[in-house]
């Protein structure tokens, strides 16, 4: 692809350094459909990325666009704080009926904010103020947000150092294989949990991911999950699960979770919930857990009517029926059965690959690698990102309305990039 310098001035100058996909990105977008961009001069990216699991059913979605259209034009409510609106009681409604009755999910829903780390804030608010306690449990390579409180139940120690002061309350423990299976499942913690003499404050809650996204996507077996719930169980603390960028169908079902047979405590909910990139997010709980006092946690933005009604629609579009999932199962397949080649290809260079549903890493041995990969990439028109502590991992997340053509694509261009940087 033939590229004209963009002029990037305008960014360089007014905005901060702290500005990052634009990087390795530079040039300047004008309009998306579907599974593409398109920059100002015309160019078409494939987008691998999904606006960091944002976009599950890519850009500007007709069914969506449609019905948010309709509901500008007449002068529906945009701004509602927690008022009721009928855009919020046609998304509670569809939301029950379609996706908790089904799985037999009882949970009351909060509207915490316009954010992911906004939904995570409420969920470690809520379990201490019901368990009385302050520590939280998290795991290695965790990522839930950058505010402090998700901060301090984040592991990568870059984006912890951001936070300028002590982050506290959070006690990490090893994530699924991160010991490659020396030890057996959670024997340091409950014997952690057990022991008076150990110093572990008893903690209120643990916080995890199913498949730790920005952490390199490490996925957590069934197993494992459900050995975790039981832990939780035994030693009275509440499982919040973090299905901000794992949740709304990226693995296949609605909830990440769902394939362990797990029910968590809290779930946390944001990025794709509204399905067509309009802020929002939800903290789910337990009946019993909501102890709140009326107004105690609150946020000027939690009432997005707008994204009520894109995420009204997307659900009933998507999820009457089984066959989003089904699709994202077959897809993952096929994503699979592809990095299985790639891997094959470059066995010499220490290559792996891991991933479930629409969600696939490939690591590289060389730690530099997957960043050249992703700029190159970039280079032949894809659009994909890195992950892990290191940004060792490139990351594969298309939107699951992608084609089997354009996935085809996608990995074709992939395959170039890593062959023209080894």
């Amino acid at each position: 692809m033939t590229i004209t310098q963009p002029d990037l001035s305008v960014f360089e100058t007014l905005e901060s350094e702290v500005r990052s996909y634009c990087r390795g990105w530079p040039t300047v977008f004008d309009r998306a459909q579907g599974s593409y961009l398109y920059d100002e001069d015309g160019n078409a990216y494939l987008d691998f990325f999904a606006g960091a699991g944002s976009l599950n059913y890519g850009h500007n979605n007709p069914v969506m666009k449609r019905a948010l259209i309709d509901y500008i034009e007449r002068d529906g409510i945009t701004h509602g704080l927690d008022m009721g609106t009928t855009a919020k009681r046609a998304f509670l409604e569809t939301f029950q009926d379609l996706i908790l009755r089904p799985r037999d999910l009882p949970y009351k829903i909060m509207f915490t904010g316009p954010t992911g780390t906004n939904a995570v804030e409420a969920a470690l608010k809520l379990a201490r103020k019901v368990k009385g306690r302050e520590p939280v449990v998290f795991f290695t390579n965790a990522f839930h947000g950058m505010s402090l409180g998700s901060l301090a139940v984040t592991g990568n120690a870059f984006k912890r150092a951001g936070a300028g002061l002590p982050l506290v309350h959070g006690i990490p423990m090893p994530f699924d294989n991160y010991l490659d299976g020396q030890t057996p499942d959670f024997l340091w913690f409950e014997r952690l949990l057990e022991d008076s003499g150990s110093g572990l404050n008893h903690p209120a809650a643990v916080i995890v991911e199913t498949i730790q996204g920005e952490g390199g996507i490490n996925v957590a077996r069934a197993e494992w999950l459900r050995a975790l719930a039981g832990v939780c169980k035994r030693h009275d603390m509440l499982l919040i699960v973090d299905d901000i960028q794992m949740g709304c169908g990226r693995t296949g079902g609605f909830f990440s979770f769902e394939e362990a047979g797990i029910t968590p405590d809290i779930v946390t909910l944001s990025k794709s919930i509204s399905g067509y990139g309009l802020p929002m997010s939800l903290t789910l709980f337990k009946p019993e857990l909501d102890v709140w006092e009326p107004g105690e946690h609150n946020g000027t933005f939690r009432g997005n009517n707008p994204a009520f009604v894109t995420a009204t629609a997307t659900l009933k579009t998507y999820w009457a029926d089984g066959q989003l999932e089904q699709q994202t199962v077959e897809r993952g397949h096929q994503i699979e059965a592809a990095l299985r080649t790639i891997c094959a290809e470059h066995a010499d260079a220490g290559t792996s690959y891991r991933g479930r549903g629409m969600a696939w890493g490939i690591e590289f041995t060389d730690k530099t690698r997957a960043n050249k990969i992703a700029r190159h990439a970039f280079d032949l028109g894809l659009l994909i990102e890195t992950s892990g502590p290191e940004g060792e991992v490139v990351k594969l997340m298309p939107a699951l309305t992608t084609t089997p053509e354009e996935l085809d694509e996608g990995l074709r261009t992939l395959v170039r990039a890593i062959r023209e940087t080894a």
